[in-house]
């Protein structure tokens, strides 16, 4: 099982700041969230995803204690 840690938007749209996920690969991973949750599903190809903090490939296989994070772009200056 993944950890997956939402901010921002991302958040807001999944309806909670974290959830735990069964899935082999960051695709198979972001295939579910797209599906699980339609808002989500709008703005995931603008967020940057991190896997253990690194950005990696979709085909990146996910270990059980990985921690995946979906950051959304911020707005500021």
């Amino acid at each position: 099982m993944v950890r997956v840690r939402f901010f921002a938007a991302a958040e807001e749209a999944v309806g909670s700041s974290e959830l735990i996920v069964d899935a082999a690969t960051l695709a198979a991973l972001t295939a579910r969230l797209r599906d699980d949750h339609p808002a989500l599903a709008e703005i995931l190809p603008r967020c940057s995803v991190l896997v253990d903090g690194a950005r990696v490939d979709e085909s990146w296989p996910l270990t059980a204690d990985a921690v995946v994070d979906v950051l959304p772009p911020f707005a500021g200056g």
